[in-house]
């Protein structure tokens, strides 16, 4: 049994959206606020804390909806024949989650409490957890209640005229005001059966979820019991070092301490403990504990002895009062429940050359090596647990009298392991945590018990080290309509690279690093001097550009179009700067551009992604409109930044002639002329300063550079310039990347614009974001 995909609606900014699931680990990867972290709220509440919801949970947009049930009960309070209220107002606000499992043939028999219809003979099997009022009618009597409540202590209030105070604004305002303090008490979740025939695909990435039918009615109890255990590692895990005292006014501030000893604790009560259900193999420690009790109670009694002694002058006991003794009860667990019951050996008995080696409390410990360890464990004792391991198996046998049967699914959710860990811990931890969790002789490749690890992650480490197969990549998107929010999609990576271990994106990907699933937009660069020279140009020209999460790759502009499905998929505004890259028709062979030659392009990326075009000609006189692509309803744009015709002013001559670059260097040499003359030395920059002033036509300058370039070596430019001396005039950015930079700057600008929150005011308090 395995979980196939959920389906979530209403839950804060997921409107709507679909999360297919792999069958071992999936990972949740996206920009900051793309929903990443109410996505594992949501598996949370939904199916571990059932009463962990909030009113803010229901989709900002959704509250004016839940308002205007509200003043539609105000309206018909008094009104006759007024229909009874119902749950029909609230479904399309109601916050739900469907879970599709996939069953096997010999699995029936466990779900027959939730098979929608006889003729279901196994595959897809789904439920619908859904929070909703638990009595409409009482949510209406309560609600309107109040509202009178409110109405007749107004009536007694002092006007503003007369006192010059405001009158008060008492609660309930409105009707998600009144559920902010009382959702708890109308609300819970409820489970219905659903029609794996009435399954719909997402659309345009919105999830389809299909609609109950009319007087549907819940499932009694927990469906989910005894299929599917959950447990969760929450991001909140407020590890601490010995030195870090914490917020003092925080109640809790104390409970992160000795965690690692906690957990150590509970395994031990639940899996090691020789007093429960002991063995032969116990009796050896459950002798000695009762020895040294026997020893420890003759030292305690001659100990105390002259103080029982003293007492008894007191006239206690009488000859009919109990008499006082003292006695031990040794529990092995009382070791483990102090400070230092967990250690770290830092140097062992044969370094130290003493009797005891030198140790150090958990505290002591850095904090990513405590998440690690606490992590770790953690998955120990939830598959330990689920398998019960040792003395958990006898004494669930012993106090129920039933066989050992472990639910066939075992679902554990990981929120941002990466806390506190550096490269390397992050990605042996996600290499190993699934294989830790089937660590167990029963577990294994026995497809009768399933294990799924949920993770999700800002960490592109992690990434890195899982199949694209199992990548769930989060993205934002602009409100579906006026009155709406900004909401969230789910892309399923497996459906983009096809086969990984075959396809370039994937072995590319994997040989640089994966920053592109958590950045606002991309840069595709050409070679090493735009790697190098391209950040230098952000900082001094486009401040504002580097305060947004923007991945650079290197991939070689003409291999850009590679990426494409990958960016489509993502829908990340991208920035492709390239190279013309003028070749002879005839001969395929680079040469420096020439206008009316027939010249073509090499350029895949400009031939067949953006502008796709391939005459030389076409490309140098092509509109910015046509440099341009990308679907507006998916909100995302790519353009391609490439060379076109600059002024260059000639030695000797009065005006500008038409220069035309072929590649970055020569671009950046062009837009800089006057500092190239300016330069002095014999590198490179010499070459280039030599052809500026020696050269007396545009084609005579073309054919120069073009000889320099093919000789030289780029990254090595780049950094000469980065070397110049602090009194060299600035760098200026080649024109066509400046150009494009600006256009991804107010791409950026307009869809921070668009995804900001921007609804009519439904009452007088203010709306969080």
């Amino acid at each position: 049994m395995l979980i196939e995909f959920v389906e979530i609606q209403n839950f804060r900014k997921l409107k709507s959206i679909r999360i297919d699931f792999a069958s071992q680990t999936t990972l949740f990867v996206g920009a900051n606020n793309s929903g990443k972290t109410s996505a594992m709220l949501a598996l949370r509440y939904f199916l571990v804390n059932k009463g962990g919801f909030r009113a803010n949970d229901f989709t900002l947009s959704n509250w004016i909806s839940i308002n205007n049930i509200g003043e539609k009960w105000k309206a018909e309070e008094n009104t006759p024949n007024s229909p009874c209220p119902t749950l029909d107002d609230w479904e399309v606000v109601l916050p739900s989650l469907d879970l599709w499992l996939r069953v096997a043939d010999d699995e029936i028999h466990r779900v027959s409490h939730i098979v929608p219809t006889l003729d279901w003979a196994g595959g897809l099997l789904g439920v619908r957890l859904r929070f909703e009022p638990k009595q409409v009618d009482d949510l209406h009597e309560k609600y309107l209640a109040a509202i009178r409540k409110v109405k007749e202590t107004m009536k007694t209030a002092p006007r503003r005229g007369k006192s010059g105070l405001s009158p008060a604004v008492l609660w309930p305002h409105d009707l998600h005001e009144f559920l902010d303090r009382k959702l708890g008490t109308f609300f819970g979740v409820r489970t219905y059966s659903l029609d794996p025939n009435k399954r719909q695909l997402p659309e345009s990435g919105i999830a389809r979820p299909q609609p109950l039918p009319n007087g549907t009615e819940p499932i009694d109890g927990d469906p989910l019991e005894g299929l599917v255990r959950i447990r969760t590692i929450d991001a909140q895990r407020d590890f601490r070092d010995a030195n870090s005292g914490g917020d003092p006014l925080d109640p809790d501030r104390g409970e992160a301490k000795h965690r690692l000893t906690r957990q150590l604790r509970s395994y031990y009560d639940k899996h090691l403990d020789p007093e429960k259900s002991p063995e032969t193999e116990d009796l050896e420690a459950l002798r000695a504990i009762r020895d040294a009790e026997e020893l420890f109670d003759v030292k305690l009694k001659k100990g105390f002895s002259s103080a029982l002694g003293e007492v008894q002058g007191f006239g206690y006991p009488g000859g009919t009062d109990p008499k006082l003794t003292i006695a031990t009860k040794i529990r092995i667990t009382d070791g483990l429940d102090h400070a230092a019951a967990v250690q770290y050996e830092v140097l062992p008995t044969s370094e130290t050359g003493n009797s005891q080696p030198l140790r150090l409390p958990e505290d002591y410990n850095g904090l990513g090596y405590q998440n690690l360890i606490s992590m770790v464990f953690k998955l120990i004792s939830y598959r330990d647990d689920w398998m019960q391991v040792g003395k958990a198996a006898k004494t669930d046998s012993t106090e129920t009298g039933e066989r050992f049967s472990p639910e066939p699914l075992l679902l554990i959710l990981i929120e941002e392991p990466e806390a506190h860990l550096h490269a390397q811990v992050q990605q042996v931890f996600i290499n190993k945590a699934y294989k830790l969790l089937r660590a167990h002789s029963n577990l294994g490749d026995n497809p009768r018990l399933s294990t799924q690890l949920v993770v999700s992650t800002h960490s592109s480490h992690v990434a890195h080290e899982c199949k694209f197969e199992h990548l769930r990549y989060f993205r934002r998107r602009p409100p579906l309509g006026p009155g709406e929010v900004p909401i969230t999609t789910v892309a399923n990576l497996s459906k983009v690279f096809g086969d990984t271990t075959q396809r370039f994106e994937a072995r590319y990907l994997k040989a640089t690093h994966c920053d592109l699933f958590f950045a606002d937009a991309a840069i595709l660069v050409e070679g090493p001097a735009e790697r190098i020279l391209v950040p230098h140009f952000l900082s001094a020209e486009f401040p504002e550009l580097t305060k947004s999460y923007i991945t650079l790759l290197e991939i070689g502009g003409s291999h850009a179009h590679r990426l494409r499905p990958l960016i489509e998929h993502l829908g990340l505004t991208t920035l492709v700067i390239t190279d013309l890259d003028a070749t002879d028709p005839s001969t395929g062979v680079a040469v420096p551009p020439a206008r009316g030659k027939g010249q073509i392009t090499r350029n895949a990326t400009l031939k067949g992604w953006v502008p796709k075009m391939n005459s030389l000609d076409e490309l140098l006189d092509a509109a910015e409109i046509q440099k341009v692509t990308g679907d507006p309803t998916n909100f995302f744009s790519v353009r391609a930044a490439y060379q076109f015709p600059l002024p260059v002013k000639l030695t000797g001559q009065k005006s500008a002639t038409e220069a035309l670059p072929n590649t970055f260097e020569d671009a950046l040499v062009y837009d800089n002329s006057k500092l190239f003359r300016e330069l002095k030395g014999n590198s490179d920059i010499g070459k280039f300063k030599s052809a500026l002033e020696e050269c007396k036509t545009a084609e005579e300058l073309g054919k120069r550079i073009f000889g320099v370039l093919s000789k030289l070596d780029k990254a090595e430019f780049a950094l000469d310039l980065l070397d110049l001396n602090e009194d060299t005039p600035p760098i200026l950015s080649p024109t066509y990347i400046r150009q494009g930079l600006s256009w991804l700057q107010e791409q950026l600008r307009c869809k921070e614009e668009q995804l900001a929150i921007s609804l009519p005011a439904t009452s007088e308090k203010e709306v969080p974001q």
